[in-house]
């Protein structure tokens, strides 16, 4: 037995001398891009190389000829470059799944959200609202009360009305009612009605009152659900009267309706199309990151946290870069500067910030849930770089953050809480325009980076060879 013992001892501790040099030596060095790790379900078990800076570039899914103009700019230039190769990691940042509506059947191009219209009432008047006799408490104490609505299939508004008491002998009072649209591009308006004597109005909250929406044409918007904030009201949220109205373009409505179901096989056909397309440019270039939400515009805040969760947990790097894909982007310049300014410690938050930005409450930027009148300081979104430790805290925060209308407004929101070292510059430049020893320039299309990158390799500068 204890020969036997003899024998197998040198094994045992060969093999665990093996084992132990192999947990403690590092993976070999990979290509940036390069790997499997783009599935948002799977991590890989190495860590790869570590990165002096890790970029991060916010793409929709269907913007393959930018991804594409970057591979063939900047991007095949840092993967050549004999100092930048094994520095940088660049990744673009996709959703991984398509919104599922076609474009024509959401409330908003900015959403994935059903425009929910279903049997409309057409060729005759609508009368908005309705005050049951359990709804009607008699005259409230409010002078002034109003509700906010949002259009979804275009109507006329043909009178406006008040609420009184069935026991009154006439109406004898005196009171305004008024109708304020909010925006354009879709629709949105503001009823107010306002008592100019002393007495108060008839009134019903919104929730006990009848909502004739037309069969989904009309959706009444509501503080209570969280999507519009008390002080953008006027007066007390509710239903002091309310409006007539008929639906226009009927016939082509109902077209759009029976079309509907055809629409949608197209669109999830199409959708289809795109994910085997996405896989193949993934499997190509290996140098995108799925992350697990729904690819629009008002998920962009969730992209980019998704995004730090991923690098977090897969990467090993110092600094970090968000850009966008139809921005230009000097990354030897911005080595150079992280040098000359030693921007490569902790609490790091550096790129060209907006001060005192209003917030809007209609349109594209709409946001309804910040209820402060102007934003924190914020970095407009054509670059910005943070360092490890706070990209490590939004990793961490990411299923408590709240996510506003925009990416760069949330990081600014975001960062209020923990105040890092800002630092300004303006080379970061914000809008489309060429300005000498910039590092960013954003909303460009394909072709216009290229352009812009072959007059960088001819003269050195894309500006002072624009100019001669």
């Amino acid at each position: 037995m204890r020969n036997w013992l003899v024998l197998l001892c040198p094994c045992v501790l060969g093999a665990a001398l093996h084992l132990w040099l192999r947990l403690r030596s590092a993976p070999p060095a990979r290509a940036p891009g390069a790997g499997a790790a783009d599935s948002p379900a799977f991590f890989p078990q190495w860590k790869s190389s570590h990165y002096d800076v890790v970029v991060g570039v916010l793409s929709a899914r269907s913007n393959r000829e930018l991804r594409d103009a970057i591979r063939n700019t900047w991007l095949k230039h840092s993967l050549r470059h004999p100092a930048l190769s094994q520095r940088v990691l660049v990744k673009f940042i996709i959703g991984a799944r398509g919104c599922d509506v076609p474009v024509e059947d959401r409330e908003d191009p900015y959403s994935c959200r059903l425009l929910n219209i279903s049997n409309p009432v057409l060729n005759q008047e609508i009368e908005a609202f309705s005050l049951s006799e359990e709804g009607s408490s008699g005259l409230s104490e409010a002078r002034v009360v109003s509700v906010s609505f949002r259009v979804l299939h275009p109507i006329v508004i043909t009178s406006l009305g008040v609420f009184y008491e069935a026991s009154d002998e006439g109406f004898q009072r005196n009171i305004t009612v008024k109708l304020y649209q909010a925006e354009q591009e879709s629709f949105e308006g503001t009823v107010v009605w306002e008592s100019q004597d002393l007495h108060g109005l008839v009134s019903g909250n919104l929730h006990r009152v009848t909502v004739h929406d037309g069969g989904g044409v009309l959706r009444i918007i509501t503080a209570g659900e969280g999507a519009l904030p008390h002080e953008f009201m006027e007066g007390v949220e509710g239903v002091a009267g309310g409006f007539i109205y008929t639906i226009q373009e009927g016939d082509a409505l109902l077209r759009s309706l029976h079309s509907r179901p055809q629409r949608l096989a197209d669109h999830m056909r199409s959708l289809h199309e795109e994910d085997a397309l996405l896989s193949e440019e993934s499997s190509v270039h290996g140098d995108i990151v799925f992350v697990d939400v729904v690819d629009t515009y008002r998920n962009v805040p969730a992209k980019l946290l998704n995004f730090y969760r991923w690098t977090v947990e897969t990467t090993s790097f110092s600094l970090l870069l968000k850009t966008d894909d139809d921005c230009y982007i000097d990354l030897e310049s911005v080595f150079k500067r992280i040098s000359q300014k030693s921007l490569d410690g902790p609490n790091v938050w550096w790129g060209n910030f907006r001060l005192n930005w209003a917030v809007d409450r209609t349109g594209k930027w709409q946001e309804l849930e910040y209820p402060s009148p102007a934003y924190p300081a914020f970095a407009c979104g054509s670059g910005y770089v943070i360092s490890r430790d706070i990209v490590n805290w939004l990793a961490s925060n990411s299923g408590r953050l709240k996510t506003y209308q925009g990416e760069d407004v949330s990081m600014g929101i975001w960062m209020a809480a923990i105040g890092p070292r800002r630092y300004q510059d303006s080379l970061w430049l914000c809008e489309k325009t060429c300005e000498t020893g910039m590092l960013s320039s954003p909303q460009y299309s394909p072709h216009e980076l290229t352009e812009l990158w072959e007059l960088k390799g001819v003269c050195g500068d894309p500006c002072q060879c624009a100019t001669r």
